[in-house]
């Protein structure tokens, strides 16, 4: 007998193949994560294990640095499975962006050496750091943090005081983000909303905490010390592409489980399966080429920017195309939803209904900054030849 081959490992499985294995345990958890308002420990733990925090962290410290297409479809069939979940995702892997931009040995310990790392985040610089000797002192009670429940660590966005007055960076207020222990912060049970419960963005605060200046972060500006072109990517513009694509994810989803609905079931007053009524052939045929246009306007802009970003420069003009396509997949994910919620009846109006669920979660979507109908108006004032604020695109 010839002599036996030595075992060959499994390839690693790809982060898009990661995600489509998970999404059975994600919908099977979508109660339990809208009841208790985040993420089961077992889903978080397989989400972490799998390494999809850390799509966005440096492969030079650990993290996987997946190419920025491959993230938003990522998102995207998370986002099929629960807006919520694939929404604590996208927020917690793209802050890794961030670990690009601090020292690797520092980076590493936050992100890698602490076990199923996760840092939540916070948008507006509320917290007030004031310059010691070798960091900073934080104290300050900050809003919408992401996930923060199962965080291992948190980001305050602070304001840098200094002899009292605030700090000035090329003229203005200087801000950063001072990473601190979650051990050393308090949680505040703020997530009290209608829709997206399970993202446990809750508020925290911290209290004269001390922070090493080497853990702490330019929000913008800092160059990125490690890594390649997805650091190259404005991180506001990469948490808008994720976030459109749950949009388009939780969209999808409320298509598939109507045309499961109108295969099976009849409306009263009406002969015959819901499918066979005209309006309903209608709506559908209308609510699949807003989808699918809104997917492909994204994807481009998306692969644009990462060619951009891939040949060493990202432009205004990639920018402001990516801003809108982002906001546009966000508003028509949600005409989707408003259109096939209207056909669905009064079944739809009950809690736990899957259709109720996407109504509400497309609904607090389109109100966080990446999906407000004033981005339409920053791009046409770009396009149009106008001055804009660079931080809005």
């Amino acid at each position: 007998m010839p002599p036996s081959l030595p075992a060959v490992s499994a390839p690693p499985v790809s982060p898009l193949e990661a995600a489509r294995e998970l999404a059975p345990l994600i919908r099977a958890s979508a109660d339990e994560i809208d009841a208790a308002r985040e993420l089961p420990r077992p889903l978080f733990e397989a989400i972490a294990d799998a390494g999809l925090f850390h799509m966005a962290v440096p492969r030079a410290i650990g993290g996987s640095e997946v190419d920025y297409p491959t993230y938003v479809q990522v998102i995207e069939e998370l986002g099929k499975a629960d807006a919520s979940t694939a929404w604590a995702v996208n927020q917690g892997a793209t802050f890794g962006t961030f670990a690009a931009r601090m020292a690797p040995d520092v980076a590493r310990e936050i992100w890698i050496d602490t076990p199923r790392s996760v840092v939540s985040n916070t948008p507006a610089p509320t917290a007030k750091a004031i310059v010691v000797a070798g960091g900073f002192r934080v104290t300050g009670k900050q809003p919408f943090s992401t996930g923060c429940r199962h965080a291992s660590w948190v980001a305050p966005h602070v304001q840098i005081i200094e002899n009292g007055e605030v700090r000035l960076r090329d003229g203005k207020p200087e801000a950063r983000y001072c990473l601190v222990p979650i051990n050393q912060a308090e949680l505040l049970d703020t997530w009290h909303t209608r829709g997206m419960r399970g993202t446990g963005t809750h508020n925290f605060v911290v209290n004269d905490v001390f922070v090493p200046e080497e853990r702490s972060v330019f929000p913008r500006g800092a160059p990125a010390l490690t890594g390649g072109a997805r650091y190259r990517i404005p991180h506001t513009l990469g948490f808008a592409g994720g976030d459109a694509a749950v949009a388009l994810g939780v969209a999808r989803s409320c298509l598939e489980a109507f045309y499961d609905h109108a295969g099976k079931n009849t409306q009263r007053y009406a002969k015959g399966l819901v499918r066979n009524e005209p309006i309903v052939q209608y709506t559908v045929g209308q609510a699949e080429a807003w989808i699918r246009s809104g997917r492909a306007f994204l994807m481009e802009a998306v692969r644009d920017m990462w060619d951009e970003a891939s040949a060493g420069t990202v432009t205004m003009e990639r920018r402001a195309a990516l801003r809108v396509a982002t906001t546009h997949a966000i508003r028509l994910a949600a005409q989707v939803v408003e259109s096939i919620y209207t056909l669905s009846g009064a079944a739809a109006i009950f809690e736990g209904h899957l259709i109720q669920r996407h109504f509400q979660d497309i609904h607090v979507i389109t109100q966080h900054v990446q999906g407000r109908l004033g981005n339409y108006e920053v791009v046409g004032q770009h396009w149009l030849g106008l001055s804009v604020d660079e931080l809005r695109l």
